[in-house]
């Protein structure tokens, strides 16, 4: 029997979509433990309030909440720990070299399963002003009237 490909968005970050411009998109994959990958398949997390950092050549993901396995008992660890992301060492020298430069950050996007892992989605971020908020929302509003408005045409005819 061959062995299912699990494939699919365990959590989504459109906040950071909100507050951010996002750029540079890359996927790495995240260090857990066994309890840890249970939860993640339960989607028991949250990327609210994460961010990306780079400490001696190595890229860390830090705030990503992943509530504690309710049957992992002993082997359940800090639900707020900094994970490991994997990338290779030109994606991390370049992403700490744009951290480093200022105005940026670097926020998970996505974290979906691949093959069975856990993988997160990274971007460059550059914050928003209120003003780019705004016209942010007034599209969204826009775009929800065209769509109300060409169904209810739709309708009738």
């Amino acid at each position: 029997m061959a062995k299912k490909k699990e494939t699919g968005l365990l959590l989504e970050n459109r906040r950071a979509r909100f507050e951010y411009f996002l750029s540079d998109f890359l996927t790495a994959g995240i260090v857990l433990t066994g309890t840890e990958i249970k939860s993640l398949r339960r989607r028991d997390a949250s990327l609210t309030g994460s961010y990306v950092y780079v400490k001696d050549g190595e890229a860390f993901l830090a705030n990503m909440h992943i509530a504690p396995y309710k049957e992992g008992n002993i082997f359940n660890v800090d639900h707020l720990r900094d994970r490991k992301l994997l990338l290779q060492k030109r994606e991390i020298r370049k992403l700490a070299k744009s951290l480093e430069e200022g105005g940026y950050t670097c926020v998970p996007t996505k974290v979906f399963l691949s093959h069975g892992f856990a993988k997160v989605e990274i971007a460059l971020a550059k914050g928003k002003k209120a003003y780019d908020k705004r016209d942010t929302i007034k599209k969204r509003d826009i775009e929800r009237e065209n769509e109300r408005a060409g169904h209810k045409a739709g309708d009738y005819e």
